[in-house]
């Protein structure tokens, strides 16, 4: 599986930026026109670089939180962006279809059903002062609130795609019973296409009507939580036997009809989705199954509320990026943003078809005496909507911010409640990551929390600047600087464990960072960097890519004779990534994906591939 989408039928063809928008700008649909265009290249016409950065709006913002669409534009969030995700579209529990409805949240395990808010949807109007276009809302024209606020935002941004997603936490009761036949799968997702692609909203206090909301969405987005699994809310469905293939069907299907109706508007239309970050609900759900990564265009990483105020005694981070030797929970607990990527990476998905989610809000707890992570609590914190859950511009203002740069987690503490979530510092070193892996992107939860776009922005910059490894890690701004007296490549330093005698790459240093393409001398050889990294020894784990041995007069480092490639020999401990190569038995083997344990040579659909 190489991420090119062998299943979709169609003219093969990517569209570049600008020929996206001529496109839009000109394309008149009609029911005999030619197959849509499918894209190759997940990441494909993308504003930011060629990477994704997707985010989520909530449809109840508009209320008690005042944040409409046009806040988006205002703050410029718009034009660093590339996908909006508008949340989210619920599955009617009687018909098990796609609807809109005005009827609010209740509570309990029957809380979702009939659940909806057409009037936050298409029928609120909008004032010359609240509007994108600076226009009022007639009170007569059929399509208004979020809905039209969309439509106007993508015309000032052409960039921007919107996504319906389907589900949620809250939204997702009614998927296991809707995808659990053949007949039940196209029921729901014609259902879909009709409402949100097609664009036949019902009417609603007189708004609405067939093809209203045509060129609001340019795809759909999965957000099932989840198949196969009881983690999710109580009183959700779930066939722990039959979900995990009836999700892979339903994407199937998802993948048919939305290139059905793209055929009929000359459009590609775009099929993504939410992924678990529990390697249970991951298995559960089959979600790392290649072959669903032939249905989906791309699937963002929940790279968020791995702990909260649900465990009211601990207080800890919710998004840390690795693993954090301090957390004191059962091993099944430990989670982090990294586990939860190589869950998906380990089975050959392309990462350009990967996102990782980051939080515009925060986790906190209260009682706590100490900055410390994994201290004492006493519950949740207060906020502002939801205990234990508070807006990432709120949170700013009210204690001390802290970072921890090798596991890259950020909290903020005020001498009783401590919050975890991302700030400035750890989205820039979460967006190198993307970069260093060659992941497509990353998303937010949810755009409301970060008003201003302070950090939005920082991701999209970020993601801008480049090629892995030449972005300056905020833990160290400047590692070659000459005057620092700790330099180690200073060599005017006295601590400076360089010999230029033996190695022409500077002696890798335990508390340095490196970045991806970062070269180091270690034991006489010399090694590059593959992705970030601090204290992993060159020689000992895969992130290091043997160079060779260095020369005696220290001009070039020399090839390994018994080792040409640089390979190194085969150890069942280790873990490798795609491109890693080692020798065992007298053979040669490159690395297909993520791999630990797999015996080299021992099957033909491995992850490893003979070379010689």
């Amino acid at each position: 599986m190489t991420g090119t989408k062998k299943w979709m039928s169609g003219v093969k063809k990517t569209f570049a930026l600008a020929a996206a928008a001529a496109v839009a700008a000109t394309m008149v649909a009609t029911p005999a026109a030619s197959a849509p265009a499918t894209q190759d290249d997940s990441t494909a016409g993308t504003a930011v670089n060629g990477y994704r950065n997707v985010g989520y709006f909530a449809q109840w913002g508009v209320y008690g939180r005042g944040f409409q669409v046009k806040q988006l534009d205002v703050s410029g969030a718009a034009a660093d962006l590339t996908h909006i995700n508008y949340s989210f579209g619920n599955i009617h529990h009687q018909t098990l279809q796609c609807f809109i409805a005005n009827k609010a949240q209740g509570t309990g395990p029957n809380g979702s059903d009939g659940a909806g808010d057409a009037w936050a949807d298409f029928g609120m109007g909008y004032t010359e002062a609240t509007s994108v276009s600076g226009v009022r809302d007639a009170w007569d024209q059929p399509l208004a609130g979020s809905f039209n606020q969309l439509k106007q935002l993508k015309a000032k941004h052409p960039q921007l795609k919107v996504m319906i997603s389907l589900g949620g936490w809250t939204w997702s009761k009614n998927f296991s019973r809707a995808a659990a036949t053949p007949e039940s799968r196209t029921k729901l997702v014609k259902s879909c296409v009709d409402l949100y692609i097609r664009g036949n909203l019902p009417v609603i206090d007189g708004r609405g009507g067939p093809g209203t909301a045509l060129g609001v969405f340019d795809g759909i987005d999965i957000d099932w939580e989840w198949p196969g699994s009881h983690n999710g809310l109580e009183g959700n469905y779930v066939d722990e036997v039959n979900d995990r293939a009836n999700f892979k069907a339903l994407l199937k299907e998802f993948r048919k009809q939305l290139d059905e109706v793209g055929a009929e508007h000359g459009k590609y239309y775009e099929l993504s989705g939410f992924l678990p970050a529990n390697p249970d609900d991951i298995e559960a759900g089959g979600w790392n199954d290649p072959e669903n990564f032939e249905y989906f265009d791309f699937g963002n990483i929940q790279g968020y509320d791995l702990h909260g105020a649900w465990d009211g005694e601990l207080a800890g981070h919710q998004g840390n990026l690795f693993d954090d030797p301090n957390d004191p929970r059962p091993e099944n607990r430990k989670f982090s943003v990294d586990k939860a990527v190589q869950e998906y990476l380990k089975t050959g998905i392309d990462p350009k078809q990967l996102g990782i989610g980051l939080a515009s809000y925060g986790r906190g707890w209260k009682g706590v005496t100490t900055s410390d992570p994994w201290a004492a609590a006493n519950g949740a914190a207060p906020g502002t909507w939801e205990a234990g859950n508070e807006d990432y511009f709120r949170l700013i203002e009210r204690g001390t911010d802290y970072y921890d740069p090798e596991i890259v987690a950020a909290w903020n503490y005020n001498g009783d409640q401590w919050w975890s979530y991302d700030n400035e510092r750890s989205t820039k070193r979460k967006a190198q990551y993307i970069i260093d892996l060659r992941l497509g992107g990353g998303m937010w939860w949810e755009t409301s929390g970060d008003r201003d776009n302070e950090l939005i922005s920082v991701l999209a910059d970020q993601l801008r600047s480049g090629q892995p490894g030449d972005v300056v890690d905020p833990v160290d701004p400047d590692p070659t600087d000459p005057t620092d007296p700790t330099d180690p490549t200073d060599p005017t330093d006295p601590t400076d464990p360089v010999d230029p005698g033996q190695c022409t790459a500077a002696a890798w240093n335990a508390g340095s960072v490196y970045t991806g393409g970062a070269t180091v001398s270690h034991n006489n050889s010399e090694y590059r960097a593959k992705w970030w990294t601090q204290g992993d020894t060159p020689g000992a784990n895969a992130v290091w890519e043997l160079i060779g041995a260095c020369s005696d007069d220290g001009t070039e480092p020399t090839p390994d004779p018994t080792n040409p490639g640089g390979q190194t020999t085969w150890i069942a401990s280790k873990a490798y990534v795609a491109g890693d190569t080692v020798q065992y038995v007298g053979d040669t083997y490159r690395a297909k994906w993520w791999t630990q344990g797999d015996e080299p040579g021992s099957s033909p659909w491995g992850p490893w591939e003979k070379i010689n």
